[in-house]
């Protein structure tokens, strides 16, 4: 890699940024590579310098066995990208005196509540933005991912039964549901929903005419990326998962051609392209409020592959990942959906940004092309082999986890036998937030059903004991998930609780939080009630 990351540096620094309307030689070679390392079937990027595109491009195919090329705009989804798109939302209307930072949640919709009262009472519209609500890594998100069928609504009224995991504004813990309470106090702010502000008040004075803000806009024949996941171990195309139900933390769909004039906003603190400043998004001052560190995060120390990416700081702002690398402030964020992950990079201080689409699900099929990029303008002297560095990470994260199932594995007591006979464990049980799931036989299979997300349906197979696992039938979840039931001293079920099989598992799929007890089914037309 490191023969073609030196000519990437030699075509980027002897061609003036203005000139440059291809691709150099150089970032094929190193996307072309990195399509192949890491099975990504379609890449689109993008780079702005100085206040003009200097590449936008696709590489690849939309679908696997097809021959439909990736172009600048073709459209994928974008996921916590959208988060920026949220924040800038907020900063449109704080400009506007609708609304500030620091304005309690409550003040905008009275209805709101969390867990604790004193956090319901103290929480502002800005610690919706950055992840210190004292909710946990992904709390909540099993309410809409997979796919569910609960409304906006539903979702932000069952906040108040996800208990925290700190203390108030203790600690960062990335979250997505508190996005879709932003989005909420952006439809009370304007009179408008928030999807309707994104496409009104962004992307229509951005021009970007085919950017939207769900897959279900999606009609035959568009150019659109279909995402693409590992199903046991084989790489598919899946059907793209709508987001509608927390739209305003990930379900933005754009293309390159189209983030381009998204990142020069941004580099321009603003200012909408081409109007020589006269119009802006949003002001100045917003733009830095943004870019502010609001919660501090932890470092820490990455691989040995990865110690060229070793940050001195980090931090998130307003919608933003913050963080240095070389000397040099990063303004950014990923995102990632089932099928596409991407990353957008900005660094304001050489009015550089870069967007890498992908259409596959692997971490190193967006950041290598973008440490690739950043060395490259950066001037970086000894470049990293950003593929293998990525490579090795993957086997030395993927060992760890196997050594993890593995340990379980040998631990296993497969002679065991359940506590119960198996049609004790069936039945409705309830979480308190998340709501009812079932387990019944159908066919020759126990089979567990969560009541709300088709998605989670799955065979179970005894592990041990009062264990059992969940093989989710769609398999390209990679979420199975352990199902452990406990006994009351009378030999009933008191309790059932899930956890991820592999520390792999997306922390969305936030199983351990789930507490469900089961539910007694009372005679038709009285409402079922807990077993207590």
């Amino acid at each position: 890699m490191r023969h073609v990351l030196a000519l990437l540096l030699v075509v980027v620094s002897s061609t003036p940024a203005f000139a440059q309307t291809a691709a150099p030689e150089g970032v094929d070679a190193a996307i072309q590579r990195t399509m192949e390392a890491f099975q990504v079937p379609g890449i689109a990027v993008a780079v702005v310098k100085d206040g003009k595109v200097v590449l936008a491009k696709g590489y690849g195919v939309r679908k696997l066995d097809t021959q439909a090329q990736v172009t600048p705009d073709t459209l994928f989804g974008i996921a916590s990208n959208t988060k920026a798109f949220t924040a800038a939302a907020l900063a449109m209307l704080v400009d506007e005196g609708k609304l500030q930072w620091d304005d309690r949640v409550v003040d905008h919709l009275p209805s709101f509540q969390m867990h604790d009262p004193y956090v319901t009472r103290e929480l502002t519209i800005r610690d919706l933005l950055v992840h210190r609500s004292g909710l946990g890594l992904g709390a909540g998100d099993l309410l809409y991912f997979p796919q569910s069928t609960f409304t906006e609504d539903e979702i932000v009224a069952r906040l108040r039964h996800i208990p925290p995991a700190s203390s108030f504004r203790s600690r960062y813990a990335y979250d997505n549901i508190l996005y879709l309470v932003a989005g909420k106090v952006i439809e009370k702010a304007s009179g408008k929903t928030w999807s309707a502000f994104i496409r009104e008040r962004i992307f229509a004075p951005l021009g970007m005419r085919t950017s939207n803000t769900t897959v279900t806009a999606f009609k035959p024949g568009m150019n659109v990326a279909m995402p693409h996941a590992k199903a046991d171990g084989v790489l598919k195309a899946i059907v793209p998962v709508p987001f509608d139900n927390n739209a305003p933390a990930g379900a933005i769909n754009s293309s390159v051609n189209e983030l381009s004039r998204w990142m020069l906003a941004q580099l321009e603190r603003g200012a909408i392209p081409g109007t020589e400043g006269k119009k802006r998004l949003f002001s100045e001052e917003q733009s830095r409020e943004m870019w502010s560190a609001q919660t501090v995060l932890p470092l820490k120390e990455p691989s040995k592959a990865l110690a060229g990416a070793r940050a001195n700081f980090a931090a998130y702002g307003l919608g933003w990942s913050l963080r240095d690398y070389r000397g040099y402030k990063l303004v950014g964020h990923t995102g990632g959906l089932p099928g596409y992950v991407s990353r957008v990079v900005l660094v304001p201080e050489l009015k550089l940004g870069i967007a890498v689409l992908t259409n596959q699900e692997e971490r190193g099929g967006y950041e290598a092309p973008t440490w690739a990029l950043l060395d490259a303008y950066l001037g970086t002297p000894t470049p990293t082999d950003w593929v293998a560095a990525f490579k090795a990470d993957d086997a030395e994260r993927e060992a760890k986890a196997e050594a993890v199932v593995a340990g379980l594995g040998a631990g296993r007591n497969a002679q065991s036998r359940p506590s119960l006979p198996v049609e004790a464990y069936a039945g409705k049980y309830r979480d308190a937030w998340y709501g009812d799931v079932a387990i019944a036989k159908e066919g020759e299979k126990w089979v567990l059903r969560f009541s709300r997300t088709p998605a989670l349906t799955g065979a179970l197979e005894h592990w041990q004991y009062d264990t059992f696992v969940a093989r989710w039938k769609d398999r390209a979840l990679n979420a199975d998930a352990f199902v452990t039931f406990s006994l009351k001293p009378d030999g009933s079920i008191g309790e059932m609780r899930m956890q991820p099989v592999s520390p792999l598992t997306d922390f969305s799929y936030n199983f351990q939080d789930l507490r469900f007890t089961p539910v007694k089914e009372d005679a038709p037309g009285k409402v079922a009630r807990p077993v207590h």
